[in-house]
Order: C-alpha cells, then sequence, then structure tokens
C-alpha cells in the first residue's frame, strides 16, 4: 500500500508505506540525507529512521535549523548518559534534556564524580560515537515498563512513566547497556555527533525541589561543528574572566556574607559610589520623565497581599509571615501593591491622569538554595519600580513612553543591541491567569502597537505573561553576544479591579483605570552585575569608583600631588593619591589591575612645570599635558557620560 508525501515546495511523491523520511532524503539527494538531522512530519518532530504509515507532509532539518541543533543536543546527552553506565553501571539515571548551549544529565551515584571522571566520560563517549551506534526507537506498554525499569532498580525512571507515560510510550535505546523512557526524536546513529565536550558537574536536586534527593549534574556543550564549538569555548573562557563574582571581590566592590546568608548583598565603599550614580541617574530621569518619586514600606500586612492575589498566586516565592500583636505582616515581594495604596488615598480626576509613580524600592523573595547566583539571583533585591495609573484610551501612548524610555536607559549604560519578547496568555485555557478575554486582547494589542510605534521588532512568547497581564521584555545584548533579562513592561486591569481604584471621568461618573507596571534596570543588582561583566570591571569614567590615580614617583613630589588632587576634587572628580613608598611601575601595574580610567604620574619635571603625565588604562601613555587641560578631559568624559 502506498501512501502520498508532501513536500515543502508543493511536490508530492507516491511511496511504500513504511518508508522513512531518511529514505525519502535519500531518493532527494545524497548529500540531503548526511545533511539531515530529524524531520518534520505533519508539524511534529520526528525521527529521520521512523516509517511513515499515513499521507503527511514531510521537511527535513539539517543544521541550519534551530530544532534540529535541539534534537543534535538531546542525542549527545543520552551518548553521555550511555558512557557512564559503561564506566560506572551502578549509576542511576534522572534525566536529560537539551539547553540552550548544550545539554545536561542528572545522575544518581554514591560517589561524587571527579574531574578526572569527566575526562574518562567524555573519552568514552567519542569511543562510542565512533562505533556508530544507533538510537532506536520501541514502544512499550505502561505495565511492562514500570515492572523492567523496576527490575532495573531505576527509581526516577518509574516516577517519571508513573506520572508521564501514555498506555504506550516510547523509549530509546544506544548500545547495549542504555535504555531510556524519552519521547524523542534523536538522530539516526552517532556517528551524526560532530562535535562536544564535558564542561563541568554541578549538584541539583531531583525535579528542581530542595525536598528531593541531590543528584550530579553532568553539564556539556554540543554543536554541529567544532568550529562552532571552538567559538562558544573562546567565549566562555571570556566569560569567566568577566565573571561578576570574581571580578567583585578583586575590584572590592560587594560581598555575600556566609554570617548573614545566601543572596543578600553587601556593597562596599567602591560598589556603593557605582550603585550611587545608578540610582542619581535613573531618579533624575524619572522626573525627567514626569514621574513621582515615592517611598513604601519593606513590610506590610498578609491581609494586603491577599487583596493583592500575590499570597495565593505568589506565596511560595514569599518569605514566611511574621506574626505581630494585631496582625500577619508580610516582607514586601514587590512595590506595586504600596503604590496602589498611595493612588487610591485621594480621589482622582481624568485630569490628574496619567499618575506616574516611581520608586527604587527594595524587595525581598524566598529563592530556594542552590539557585542564587552572585548579583543576578539574590533574595533581597532594589527594583527601579514604577507604576502608571491611567486611562483605557492612554494605555498605548503610556507602553510608547515606557520602551522609549527602556532604549534611552540601555544607550545610557553603554548596551546598543537589544531584543523585545510580548509575553501574552493561554487564551485563559489553564485558569493560572486572572482577568476576562477582551482585557486581555485589549492589552496585547495595545503592546504590539506600541513596539510598532517605536519600530521595536518584538516576538510573541505565548502562556509567558505574568498572572495579571500581558507584558514586553526587552532584553540586552552585552560585550561579548550574551543576552540578559533586563526591563519588563506589563500591562494590569486586574489590581486594579480587585483595589476598586476609581478616576471621575470627564462624564462626571466613576471610571476604573488601568495600570502599566515597569521596570528598568529590572533589579539594581542583576543590572550592577550585567555591568561588571559587560565591561569586564572597567567602567566608564562617569561610573568608575575611582576616576583618577594620581601617582608620585617619590615623596618629593607628594606635596604636588595632594595640590593635584585638591583641584581634581573640587572640580567633582574621583580621585586617589597612592602615597605608598613602592616603585612607579608598581603603582602603576596596580591602578592597571583595578582598572582606574586614568593615571596621572608626577615626577620632578611635571611637579615644576604645573603639569601631569597622563596614562589611560587602554590607550597607555598620552604624555604630559597642563593639570587644568586633564580636568576639562576628565569632566567633559564624565558629563558626557562617554561609553569608554
Amino acid at each position: 500500500m502506498s501512501i502520498q508525501v508532501t513536500l515543502p515546495d508543493g511536490s508530492v511523491r507516491q511511496v511504500p508505506e513504511g518508508t522513512s523520511p531518511l529514505d525519502i532524503a535519500r531518493e532527494i539527494s545524497p548529500r540531503l540525507a548526511d545533511a539531515a538531522i530529524v524531520a518534520r512530519v505533519n508539524g511534529q518532530l520526528f525521527d529521520l529512521k521512523r516509517p511513515l504509515e499515513t499521507d503527511a507532509t514531510l521537511q527535513l532539518l539539517t543544521t541550519r535549523d534551530a530544532e534540529a541543533l535541539e534534537v543534535y543536543r538531546h542525542s549527545t546527552a543520552h551518548l553521555c548518559a550511555a558512557a557512564v553506565l559503561e564506566l560506572f553501571p551502578e549509576t542511576k539515571l534522572g534525566v536529560g534534556p537539551p539547553i540552550d548551549t548544550g545539554f545536561y544529565y542528572d545522575f544518581d551515584r554514591p560517589d561524587p564524580f571527579t574531574p578526572e571522571d569527566l575526562e574518562k566520560i567524555e573519552a568514552k563517549m567519542w569511543e562510542l560515537q565512533a562505533q556508530g551506534l544507533t538510537y532506536d526507537r520501541q514502544l512499550t506498554q505502561k505495565t511492562e515498563g514500570l515492572k523492567k525499569y523496576r527490575e532495573m532498580d531505576e527509581p526516577m525512571k518509574v516516577e517519571l512513566i508513573e506520572e508521564k507515560a501514555d498506555d504506550i510510550f516510547s523509549e530509546y535505546t544506544l548500545g547495549p547497556h542504555f535504555i531510556d523512557f524519552c519521547r524523542g526524536p534523536h538522530v539516526p546513529d552517532t556517528s551524526k555527533i560532530k562535535a562536544f565536550k564535558l564542561l563541568s558537574i554541578a549538584g541539583a536536586y531531583w525535579k528542581g525541589n530542595e525536598k528531593n534527593k541531590q543528584l550530579q549534574r553532568i553539564y556539556g556543550t554540543a554543536w554541529f561543528t567544532k568550529k562552532e564549538q571552538d567559538e562558544y569555548l573562546a567565549k566562555l573562557e571570556e566569560a569567566k574572566k568577566r565573571d561578576h563574582r570574581k571580578l567583585g571581590q578583586e575590584l572590592d566592590l560587594f560581598s555575600i556574607q556566609e554570617l548573614a546568608g545566601p543572596g543578600l548583598i553587601f556593597f562596599h565603599p567602591k560598589g556603593g559610589i557605582i550603585r550611587k550614580q545608578l540610582e542619581d541617574w535613573m531618579r533624575d530621569a524619572y522626573l525627567r520623565h514626569g514621574y513621582s518619586l515615592v517611598y513604601t514600606p519593606h513590610v506590610m500586612r498578609r491581609e494586603l497581599w491577599k487583596t493583592s492575589g500575590h499570597a495565593a498566586s505568589y506565596g511560595e516565592n514569599m518569605f514566611a509571615p511574621m506574626e505581630l500583636d494585631d496582625a500577619e505582616y508580610q516582607l514586601k515581594p514587590m512595590n506595586c501593591p504600596g503604590h496602589i495604596l498611595i493612588y487610591r488615598d485621594r480621589q482622582h480626576s481624568y485630569r490628574d491622569l496619567p499618575v506616574r509613580l516611581g520608586e527604587l524600592g527594595t524587595v525581598y523573595r524566598y529563592e530556594r538554595s542552590g539557585t542564587m547566583h552572585g548579583l543576578l539571583r539574590v533574595r533581597g533585591f532594589t527594583q527601579d519600580d514604577a507604576h502608571i495609573f491611567c486611562t483605557p484610551e492612554q494605555i498605548e501612548d503610556e507602553m510608547v513612553k515606557c520602551l522609549e524610555f527602556a532604549t534611552e536607559t540601555l544607550k545610557t549604560f553603554g548596551f546598543t543591541e537589544y531584543k523585545a519578547e510580548i509575553s501574552t496568555w493561554d487564551g485563559g485555557a489553564s485558569g493560572k491567569y486572572d482577568g476576562v478575554a477582551a482585557d486581555w486582547e485589549r492589552a496585547e494589542g495595545s503592546l504590539r502597537k506600541a513596539c510598532e510605534r517605536v519600530g521595536i521588532k518584538a516576538t510573541v512568547i505565548p502562556d509567558e505573561a505574568a498572572f495579571y497581564g500581558p507584558k514586553i521584555d526587552v532584553k540586552l545584548v552585552d560585550a561579548i553576544g550574551r543576552m540578559w533579562q533586563l526591563s519588563t513592561v506589563q500591562f494590569d486591569s486586574n489590581l486594579p479591579r480587585k483595589f476598586e481604584l476609581e478616576y471621575i471621568a470627564e462624564d462626571g461618573k466613576k471610571h476604573r483605570p488601568v495600570m502599566v507596571h515597569r521596570a528598568l534596570f529590572g533589579s539594581l543588582e542583576r543590572f550592577f552585575g550585567i555591568l561588571v561583566e559587560h565591561y569586564a570591571g572597567a567602567f566608564p569614567v562617569w561610573l568608575a569608583p575611582v576616576q583618577t590615580a594620581i601617582l608620585p614617583i617619590t615623596d618629593k613630589q607628594m606635596a604636588y600631588a595632594r595640590e593635584v588632587e585638591a583641584k581634581l576634587k573640587a572640580a567633582g572628580v574621583r580621585v586617589t593619591v597612592d602615597d605608598r613608598n613602592e616603585t612607579i611601575k608598581l603603582k602603576i601595574r596596580d591602578a592597571q589591575m583595578q582598572k582606574v580610567p586614568y593615571m596621572l604620574v608626577i615626577g620632578g619635571r611635571e611637579a615644576e612645570g604645573g603639569q601631569v603625565a597622563v596614562r589611560h588604562r587602554k590607550r597607555g601613555d598620552l604624555g604630559p599635558v597642563p593639570v587644568e587641560e586633564f580636568i576639562k578631559t576628565v569632566t567633559s568624559d564624565i558629563s558626557s557620560k562617554t561609553a569608554d
């Protein structure tokens, strides 16, 4: 019996039932068959070797397709697990998905993996790869599968099958010792896998729950070509050099104190100066953009969080309530209810709207142990949070202004490349979103129009909205091409309803405003960490904690050095004098290591002539200049906020 297969160009092939996508690829071109990684059949990803049983549309995906890379990495994760079982047969299997930069696989094993084990596993993976082992799909009845995995003593697989498997489910084998409950698809065989490397070992709780057993996670990367992999590994090495945790310690910017607890940041004097620049710029920008500055408490009654919906929808991310003499209180995870109470405290006319309230408000969220990461994921952080209360007719214009404010922020701090995403709801299917369809449709339409007006191309991400409304996320691209989540602009008609907000409209009647949530830094801590990595600690002059270091060659020039210091301080420059009894080479090296933008070397000639010998951290020696001329240079850099 024959079936009909329709290709992307519209051509139709009649082939025998049971023909595989790989068979069709070989008929079209041996070169295509060699390049193919996976197929898309009737819109679903499909193994190249899996027989076609009915009429179908067929697309062959190659190394040009992002989905093919995801399948390729998933197959490499299976190859890693097969190698582990060959070397350490007592190991129990968790899960092994593809991720953005490669893959990981979770294992349960009595002994911890060592770096030497990682080398052995990678060597075994290449040994298996050379054998051209096939990824073979087989179908199994659920009852038989559960019995088999229990006999194999694979408790995590049994748990997954009980939770996720249909009555008949798919498994994949790879070599004589590896079989895995898996929906697939996979590459045909290991010869397709050309470039991979194991990177690290980490702890990971089963299913991400700290109440479950801790497993060992092996991370790896996989690419279609060695060239792509080498480029990624080079970028990874550069990222390690830029790691904000490492630079934060070397430059004495911040710390996390064990006695105080994880995820809580202590900004040191130098870090405090940089943070002050961020805060001052944002508060000044608030005022320029028509916001009013407000301040709200760090802890409020639990009843407030019940009214807002956070207690029900966000409760697991909040710190536990505190029982006080009059009620239960909780640390705030968000600033929005506080701003709502300020708006609600007085009657508003349509002439007052929009009301824009901005705050650098510190919030507290219960991040689980093991999930925190330096400044990027913490338990206490300060958001540049603002909420706009406006009429439905004003919402689109307000969204446009928020996006323009976001791009201004990015450019000011040296980010020229960014991407935007619109997160929408699921149409109400899950019941996890508040509100009615008409409000969601109006809001999502306003977000799309706002992006069009600003000239931002935004990708739509379904079912990723906040529980109270759709949002736009702006993701910046840093100096080495990494993407970071930063600004977010969110629509909300639900909190105004829950808090019964009102304004008197032109018709003299009470109407309900709509609300915009927006944060542009995201959080000061996270943005600070991103800045450290983007600039590799070498901040632009206007942000640098020490903008100029004065380096006298001998004690004889110390008095003149202090005179220069006084002039720079009077001009508003952050300056230090290195008065140690050390060689000038050491002083220059130390200032360079601290990434000070300008170094002023002062010897006898400079002291006599009223000059300074200027050295720039990147451009090297710039020669002697009069002190007043240097002051003009450095103050120009500061006032113009030049991104160095």
